[in-house]
């Protein structure tokens, strides 16, 4: 097996986390250097204007919604080789949460996700983007059950052999 393969990288475009046979693998990634690496995920919750006051204002029946999100965010980036089949389990080295909003009708939410390792942290930082946004959902359901989350999406990543994105 060549080592572009061997490390994930296919210098045809071909997806590289199938074997031989046509089956599902996790890319070896041995041969890939450490490199610091860095991704920002952001998706936000569409919802009515109460329900983002009430946010505000600490008046969610469950508790301190964005405390809570924080927190699930974090857990999520941890845990995305648990959720993810073919994610490599990471050491992280940082993950941090941010909320903003419109001051009307959405939530924003940015999560950046950091490590030095030989894969990048892009599915960390989505999944702690994506279960912020689900536990804001859970926590202002019983106020508002229509709320709408995404679009979800990386929004840059450094480090790795492919470099930087930024969209």
């Amino acid at each position: 097996m060549n080592s572009e393969v061997n490390q994930g990288q296919s210098s045809s475009g071909k997806l590289t986390h199938f074997n031989e046979q046509g089956r599902a693998r996790m890319v070896d990634i041995s041969g890939k250097d450490v490199t610091v690496r860095t991704a920002v995920a952001v998706t936000k919750v569409t919802m009515n204007p109460e329900t983002l006051e009430a946010i505000r204002q600490g008046r969610i029946g469950k508790g301190d919604v964005l405390a809570v999100a924080q927190i699930a965010g974090i857990q999520g980036a941890k845990k995305t080789s648990d959720w993810i089949p073919m994610c490599h389990p990471l050491a992280l080295n940082g993950v941090d949460i941010r909320f903003h909003d419109n001051s009307v009708d959405e939530l924003h939410i940015e999560a950046t996700v950091k490590t030095e390792g030989k894969t990048g942290v892009e599915m960390e930082a989505l999944t702690a983007a994506s279960a912020a946004a689900l536990t804001v959902y859970d926590m202002c359901k019983a106020m508002q059950k229509d709320m709408i989350i995404g679009p979800t999406m990386l929004q840059s990543k450094s480090g790795g052999k492919n470099g930087d994105f930024n969209r």
